[in-house]
Protein backbone atom coordinates (compact mmCIF):
# COMPACT_ATOMS: atom_id res chain seq x y z
CA UNK A 1 0.00 0.00 0.00
CA UNK A 2 1.30 3.37 -1.06
CA UNK A 3 0.31 6.92 -0.72
CA UNK A 4 1.64 9.85 -3.57
CA UNK A 5 1.70 13.32 -2.55
CA UNK A 6 -0.17 15.46 -4.20
CA UNK A 7 2.15 18.42 -6.67
CA UNK A 8 5.36 15.87 -6.20
CA UNK A 9 5.89 12.47 -8.08
CA UNK A 10 7.96 11.29 -4.61
CA UNK A 11 5.99 7.56 -3.89
CA UNK A 12 5.97 6.88 -0.40
CA UNK A 13 5.53 3.58 1.60
CA UNK A 14 2.09 4.29 3.45
CA UNK A 15 1.76 4.98 7.22
CA UNK A 16 -1.19 2.78 9.32
CA UNK A 17 -1.88 3.75 13.02
CA UNK A 18 -3.69 0.90 15.05
CA UNK A 19 -6.72 2.86 16.94
CA UNK A 20 -8.21 2.53 20.17
CA UNK A 21 -11.21 4.45 20.58
CA UNK A 22 -11.03 7.99 19.39
CA UNK A 23 -7.27 8.60 19.25
CA UNK A 24 -5.43 11.36 17.52
CA UNK A 25 -3.49 8.87 15.17
CA UNK A 26 -3.96 8.79 11.51
CA UNK A 27 -3.44 6.86 8.23
CA UNK A 28 -2.17 8.47 4.86
CA UNK A 29 -3.86 7.57 2.07
CA UNK A 30 -3.66 7.81 -1.31
CA UNK A 31 -3.35 11.97 -1.51
CA UNK A 32 -4.84 12.14 -5.62
CA UNK A 33 -8.41 11.38 -4.60
CA UNK A 34 -10.98 14.21 -5.03
CA UNK A 35 -11.32 15.95 -2.21
CA UNK A 36 -14.63 15.47 -0.13
CA UNK A 37 -17.31 18.08 1.11
CA UNK A 38 -16.34 19.51 4.00
CA UNK A 39 -18.51 19.09 6.71
CA UNK A 40 -19.03 22.37 8.74
CA UNK A 41 -19.44 21.37 12.65
CA UNK A 42 -20.17 24.01 15.32
CA UNK A 43 -18.27 22.99 18.40
CA UNK A 44 -18.05 24.55 21.60
CA UNK A 45 -18.16 27.96 20.12
CA UNK A 46 -19.00 29.42 16.89
CA UNK A 47 -15.63 30.85 16.27
CA UNK A 48 -13.29 27.75 17.61
CA UNK A 49 -15.72 25.10 16.69
CA UNK A 50 -16.21 25.36 12.72
CA UNK A 51 -13.95 24.27 9.82
CA UNK A 52 -11.62 27.07 9.00
CA UNK A 53 -12.24 28.39 5.14
CA UNK A 54 -8.82 30.79 5.66
CA UNK A 55 -6.55 30.32 2.60
CA UNK A 56 -3.74 30.96 5.10
CA UNK A 57 -2.52 29.62 8.32
CA UNK A 58 -5.54 30.56 10.63
CA UNK A 59 -4.66 28.67 14.22
CA UNK A 60 -2.66 26.50 16.64
CA UNK A 61 -4.01 22.98 15.22
CA UNK A 62 -2.03 21.18 18.06
CA UNK A 63 1.13 20.43 19.91
CA UNK A 64 3.20 17.55 19.79
CA UNK A 65 5.05 16.32 23.09
CA UNK A 66 7.45 13.33 22.52
CA UNK A 67 9.06 10.91 25.51
CA UNK A 68 10.01 7.77 26.76
CA UNK A 69 8.05 8.30 30.32
CA UNK A 70 4.68 8.12 28.33
CA UNK A 71 3.28 6.27 31.30
CA UNK A 72 4.29 9.41 33.80
CA UNK A 73 3.64 12.02 31.45
CA UNK A 74 -0.07 10.57 30.14
CA UNK A 75 -0.46 10.12 34.32
CA UNK A 76 0.62 13.68 34.79
CA UNK A 77 -1.76 15.36 32.10
CA UNK A 78 -4.54 13.70 33.63
CA UNK A 79 -3.98 14.89 36.86
CA UNK A 80 -3.11 18.70 35.74
CA UNK A 81 -7.11 18.43 34.72
CA UNK A 82 -7.07 17.05 31.06
CA UNK A 83 -9.32 14.30 29.65
CA UNK A 84 -7.46 12.26 27.54
CA UNK A 85 -8.36 9.94 24.52
CA UNK A 86 -7.38 6.19 25.19
CA UNK A 87 -3.97 4.76 24.20
CA UNK A 88 -2.92 4.59 20.19
CA UNK A 89 -0.32 1.92 19.60
CA UNK A 90 0.68 2.94 16.10
CA UNK A 91 1.36 0.14 12.87
CA UNK A 92 3.68 0.69 9.71
CA UNK A 93 4.46 -1.14 7.09
CA UNK A 94 8.04 -0.72 6.57
CA UNK A 95 8.30 -1.24 2.43
CA UNK A 96 4.94 -0.89 -0.20
CA UNK A 97 2.42 -3.63 -0.04
CA UNK A 98 4.53 -5.09 3.36
CA UNK A 99 3.06 -6.28 6.34
CA UNK A 100 1.73 -4.04 9.12
CA UNK A 101 4.28 -4.13 12.01
CA UNK A 102 4.11 -2.06 15.31
CA UNK A 103 6.24 1.95 15.24
CA UNK A 104 8.21 2.47 18.00
CA UNK A 105 5.48 5.11 19.18
CA UNK A 106 2.16 5.01 20.78
CA UNK A 107 -0.26 8.94 21.63
CA UNK A 108 -3.12 10.10 23.96
CA UNK A 109 -5.16 13.65 23.24
CA UNK A 110 -6.77 16.10 24.75
CA UNK A 111 -8.96 17.59 22.68
CA UNK A 112 -10.75 20.83 22.91
CA UNK A 113 -13.40 21.30 19.77
CA UNK A 114 -10.63 22.26 17.08
CA UNK A 115 -7.24 22.17 18.29
CA UNK A 116 -5.49 19.54 21.05
CA UNK A 117 -2.63 18.73 22.84
CA UNK A 118 -0.76 15.36 21.22
CA UNK A 119 0.72 13.27 23.61
CA UNK A 120 3.32 10.84 21.91
CA UNK A 121 5.47 8.17 23.61
CA UNK A 122 8.38 6.16 22.41
CA UNK A 123 7.01 2.65 23.48
CA UNK A 124 9.64 0.37 21.62
CA UNK A 125 13.19 1.81 20.50
CA UNK A 126 13.90 -1.68 18.25
CA UNK A 127 10.88 -0.94 16.11
CA UNK A 128 10.23 1.11 13.18
CA UNK A 129 10.57 5.11 13.46
CA UNK A 130 9.02 6.43 9.75
CA UNK A 131 7.87 9.82 11.72
CA UNK A 132 12.01 10.04 12.84
CA UNK A 133 10.37 10.66 16.12
CA UNK A 134 13.52 9.20 18.09
CA UNK A 135 15.88 11.94 16.32
CA UNK A 136 14.20 14.46 17.91
CA UNK A 137 14.66 13.20 21.78
CA UNK A 138 18.02 11.59 21.55
CA UNK A 139 20.53 14.20 22.58
CA UNK A 140 18.46 16.74 23.16
CA UNK A 141 15.32 16.62 25.15
CA UNK A 142 12.34 15.18 25.83
CA UNK A 143 8.61 17.39 26.14
CA UNK A 144 7.26 19.44 23.61
CA UNK A 145 8.93 18.89 19.82
CA UNK A 146 6.51 20.44 17.61
CA UNK A 147 3.49 21.91 16.32
CA UNK A 148 1.04 21.88 13.39
CA UNK A 149 -0.97 24.93 11.78
CA UNK A 150 -4.61 24.97 10.73
CA UNK A 151 -4.74 25.94 7.32
CA UNK A 152 -8.01 26.19 5.07
CA UNK A 153 -6.50 25.04 1.83
CA UNK A 154 -3.76 22.74 1.71
CA UNK A 155 -2.97 23.37 -1.84
CA UNK A 156 -2.44 27.14 -1.03
CA UNK A 157 -0.34 26.11 1.64
CA UNK A 158 1.53 23.90 -0.12
CA UNK A 159 2.21 27.12 -3.23
CA UNK A 160 3.03 29.46 -0.46
CA UNK A 161 5.35 27.13 1.60
CA UNK A 162 7.05 25.76 -1.48
CA UNK A 163 7.76 30.03 -2.32
CA UNK A 164 9.41 30.50 0.89
CA UNK A 165 12.06 27.39 0.23
CA UNK A 166 9.87 25.52 3.74
CA UNK A 167 7.67 22.75 2.15
CA UNK A 168 8.83 19.16 2.97
CA UNK A 169 6.30 17.47 1.37
CA UNK A 170 3.30 17.61 -1.05
CA UNK A 171 -0.15 17.48 0.45
CA UNK A 172 -0.58 14.10 2.35
CA UNK A 173 -3.84 13.29 2.51
CA UNK A 174 -5.09 11.11 5.85
CA UNK A 175 -7.71 9.39 7.05
CA UNK A 176 -8.49 6.82 10.15
CA UNK A 177 -11.50 4.99 11.06
CA UNK A 178 -12.67 6.14 14.66
CA UNK A 179 -15.99 5.34 16.66
CA UNK A 180 -18.79 7.73 17.51
CA UNK A 181 -22.57 7.34 18.95
CA UNK A 182 -24.02 6.76 15.90
CA UNK A 183 -21.16 4.17 14.64
CA UNK A 184 -18.10 3.87 12.94
CA UNK A 185 -16.81 6.92 10.75
CA UNK A 186 -13.96 8.20 9.11
CA UNK A 187 -11.93 11.11 9.84
CA UNK A 188 -10.21 12.83 6.89
CA UNK A 189 -7.49 15.04 6.46
CA UNK A 190 -4.48 16.42 4.68
CA UNK A 191 -1.32 17.99 6.07
CA UNK A 192 2.29 19.86 4.18
CA UNK A 193 5.03 19.00 6.31
CA UNK A 194 7.63 21.86 6.96
CA UNK A 195 11.17 20.68 5.68
CA UNK A 196 12.59 19.30 8.44
CA UNK A 197 16.39 20.43 7.68
CA UNK A 198 15.16 23.95 7.85
CA UNK A 199 13.77 23.68 11.45
CA UNK A 200 16.15 22.71 13.96
CA UNK A 201 13.44 23.56 16.93
CA UNK A 202 11.44 20.65 15.78
CA UNK A 203 8.63 18.75 14.07
CA UNK A 204 6.29 21.58 12.32
CA UNK A 205 3.00 20.60 9.57
CA UNK A 206 -0.02 22.47 8.78
CA UNK A 207 -3.40 20.57 9.32
CA UNK A 208 -6.39 20.92 7.09
CA UNK A 209 -9.49 18.64 8.77
CA UNK A 210 -12.31 17.45 6.43
CA UNK A 211 -14.50 15.79 9.36
CA UNK A 212 -13.82 17.60 12.97
CA UNK A 213 -16.96 16.52 14.40
CA UNK A 214 -15.53 12.47 14.41
CA UNK A 215 -12.55 13.70 16.16
CA UNK A 216 -13.15 16.23 18.44
CA UNK A 217 -16.56 14.29 19.49
CA UNK A 218 -18.43 15.97 22.76
CA UNK A 219 -17.51 13.37 25.14
CA UNK A 220 -14.04 14.17 24.89
CA UNK A 221 -14.22 17.84 25.27
CA UNK A 222 -15.09 18.21 29.02
CA UNK A 223 -11.45 18.74 30.69
CA UNK A 224 -11.54 19.00 34.80
CA UNK A 225 -9.91 22.11 34.24
CA UNK A 226 -12.14 23.60 32.37
CA UNK A 227 -9.50 23.98 29.09
CA UNK A 228 -10.90 25.45 26.25
CA UNK A 229 -8.26 25.44 23.50
CA UNK A 230 -4.64 25.23 22.80
CA UNK A 231 -3.58 28.84 23.69
CA UNK A 232 0.32 29.22 22.83
CA UNK A 233 3.52 27.59 22.32
CA UNK A 234 6.02 28.99 23.62
CA UNK A 235 9.64 28.77 21.55
CA UNK A 236 13.02 29.61 22.88
CA UNK A 237 15.94 30.56 20.92
CA UNK A 238 19.87 31.09 21.10
CA UNK A 239 19.43 35.21 20.98
CA UNK A 240 21.93 35.17 18.24
CA UNK A 241 19.41 33.50 16.08
CA UNK A 242 16.48 35.87 17.09
CA UNK A 243 16.31 37.43 13.94
CA UNK A 244 16.67 34.43 11.86
CA UNK A 245 13.71 32.43 13.91
CA UNK A 246 11.51 36.09 13.33
CA UNK A 247 11.87 35.47 9.62
CA UNK A 248 11.45 31.72 9.21
CA UNK A 249 7.96 32.02 11.43
CA UNK A 250 6.73 34.94 9.53
CA UNK A 251 7.24 33.26 6.21
CA UNK A 252 5.84 30.09 7.64
CA UNK A 253 2.79 31.51 9.26
CA UNK A 254 2.16 34.33 6.75
CA UNK A 255 2.57 37.57 8.87
CA UNK A 256 5.18 39.46 10.86
CA UNK A 257 5.62 39.36 14.91
CA UNK A 258 4.87 41.80 17.41
CA UNK A 259 7.11 42.33 20.37
CA UNK A 260 5.84 42.35 23.90
CA UNK A 261 8.36 42.80 25.97
CA UNK A 262 10.48 40.25 26.11
CA UNK A 263 8.54 38.00 23.87
CA UNK A 264 7.96 38.34 20.14
CA UNK A 265 4.28 37.21 19.28
CA UNK A 266 2.95 35.45 15.96
CA UNK A 267 -0.85 36.00 16.69
CA UNK A 268 -3.49 33.72 14.62
CA UNK A 269 -7.36 33.55 15.15
CA UNK A 270 -6.77 31.22 17.54
CA UNK A 271 -3.84 31.04 19.88
CA UNK A 272 -0.13 32.28 18.93
CA UNK A 273 3.55 31.60 18.37
CA UNK A 274 6.07 33.08 21.25
CA UNK A 275 9.59 33.32 20.38
CA UNK A 276 11.82 34.70 23.24
CA UNK A 277 15.58 34.92 23.64
CA UNK A 278 17.94 32.34 26.08
CA UNK A 279 18.57 35.11 27.76
CA UNK A 280 15.02 36.62 28.52
CA UNK A 281 13.18 33.14 29.78
CA UNK A 282 13.91 33.68 33.80
CA UNK A 283 11.75 36.54 32.84
CA UNK A 284 9.47 34.90 30.65
CA UNK A 285 9.05 31.44 32.65
CA UNK A 286 10.97 32.24 36.31
CA UNK A 287 12.58 29.23 37.08
CA UNK A 288 13.41 27.52 33.80
CA UNK A 289 16.06 26.79 31.59
CA UNK A 290 16.80 25.75 28.46
CA UNK A 291 18.50 22.03 28.61
CA UNK A 292 19.35 22.56 24.70
CA UNK A 293 18.86 25.60 21.95
CA UNK A 294 16.62 25.55 20.14
CA UNK A 295 13.88 24.65 22.56
CA UNK A 296 10.29 24.28 23.07
CA UNK A 297 9.58 25.77 26.50
CA UNK A 298 5.59 25.77 27.13
CA UNK A 299 2.69 24.82 25.59
CA UNK A 300 -0.27 26.99 26.89
CA UNK A 301 -4.17 26.53 27.39
CA UNK A 302 -6.71 29.18 27.99
CA UNK A 303 -9.43 27.96 30.60
CA UNK A 304 -12.49 28.96 31.31
CA UNK A 305 -12.14 30.00 34.94
CA UNK A 306 -8.32 30.03 36.16
CA UNK A 307 -8.77 29.99 39.59
CA UNK A 308 -10.60 26.74 39.60
CA UNK A 309 -8.11 25.79 37.59
CA UNK A 310 -5.09 26.44 39.86
CA UNK A 311 -7.53 25.06 42.90
CA UNK A 312 -7.94 22.03 41.26
CA UNK A 313 -3.61 21.71 40.03
CA UNK A 314 -2.55 22.25 43.81
CA UNK A 315 -5.35 19.88 45.14
CA UNK A 316 -3.16 17.31 43.51
CA UNK A 317 -0.04 18.26 45.75
CA UNK A 318 1.42 20.10 42.20
CA UNK A 319 3.46 23.45 42.74
CA UNK A 320 1.99 26.58 40.21
CA UNK A 321 4.18 29.72 39.53
CA UNK A 322 2.13 32.95 39.35
CA UNK A 323 2.92 34.75 35.93
CA UNK A 324 1.13 38.38 34.63
CA UNK A 325 -1.32 36.47 32.77
CA UNK A 326 -1.95 33.53 34.59
CA UNK A 327 0.13 30.62 35.71
CA UNK A 328 2.32 27.71 34.99
CA UNK A 329 3.21 23.87 35.85
CA UNK A 330 7.09 23.78 35.43
CA UNK A 331 8.52 21.55 32.94
CA UNK A 332 10.06 19.36 35.97
CA UNK A 333 6.98 18.98 37.37
CA UNK A 334 4.79 18.43 33.36
CA UNK A 335 7.15 15.85 31.48
CA UNK A 336 10.12 18.17 29.76
CA UNK A 337 7.40 21.17 28.73
CA UNK A 338 6.06 23.67 31.13
CA UNK A 339 2.06 24.09 31.08
CA UNK A 340 0.50 27.42 30.98
CA UNK A 341 -2.73 28.21 31.86
CA UNK A 342 -4.40 31.29 31.18
CA UNK A 343 -7.96 32.86 31.09
CA UNK A 344 -10.33 32.14 28.02
CA UNK A 345 -10.58 35.34 26.15
CA UNK A 346 -14.06 36.55 25.19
Amino acid sequence: MIFRSIGSSVTVSIVQRQEMSNSCSMTLVGGGARRPPVSVWAGPTSERGAVTHARDTDYIDHSVVITREFEKVWARYEELGFTLSPPSRHTVTTAPGGPLVRSCTANRCAYFGESFLELIGIVDDTAPDPWRALPLIDGRYQGLRGASFGFGDSREALARLRAVGLAGSGVLSLRRPVDTPEGPRTVRARSVHIDRSKTPDGILHTAEHLTPQYVHQPRLLRHANGAQYLDSVLLVVDDSELDDYRARYAAMLGRPARTEGNRHLFQLRTGRVEISPATALADVLPGETAPVLPFFAAHGVAVADLAAARSLIESKGLATRRLPDGFFVSAADAGGASVVFRQERP
